[in-house]
């Protein structure tokens, strides 16, 4: 038997059409969101219209990547073998500055550091396949 165990492998984002602009800036270091053009309403993840008000096509804006964690929980155990090295780690819910909130992974930080109201900037991670995930750390002032 050839080629590598599946289960040793990190998942791939999925790409769509709505999403691949977010993955396009991303693999250039860039964090983007989404504002309606309309009612001004800020959403992630992207979509053809705006969640608030039903406009149609929101505009993509440039983050500063500057954010606060709203919620986290430490992994301890990896929910694949292609988590297992990783743990343990501190899955993050980060509200950014301009009033989108995502779920990353916090880096550079022990889990007892992490906690809720951490200034974090964004970071990203380079994927096996091409692109880069992102993550955060805590904000060095």
């Amino acid at each position: 038997m050839t080629g590598t165990d599946p289960s040793s492998a990190k998942p791939a984002p999925l790409v769509t059409a709505d999403t691949r602009p977010f993955w396009d800036a991303c693999a250039e270091g860039v964090l983007t969101f989404q504002r309606c053009a309309a009612c001004g309403h800020v959403q992630f993840p992207p979509r053809p219209f705006c969640t608030a008000c039903r406009a149609e096509g929101p505009v993509t804006e440039r983050s500063t990547g500057l954010g606060t964690i709203h919620s986290f929980t430490i992994v301890h155990r990896a929910p694949t073998a292609a988590f297992k090295a990783d743990t343990p780690y501190v899955l993050a819910l980060v509200d950014f500055d301009e009033g989108f909130r995502l779920m990353v992974n916090l880096r550079d930080c022990p889990s007892a550091d992490a906690r809720i109201g951490l200034r974090v900037r964004v970071l990203f991670e380079p994927l096996a396949g091409g692109g880069a995930l992102p993550q955060v750390r805590p904000l060095v002032e």
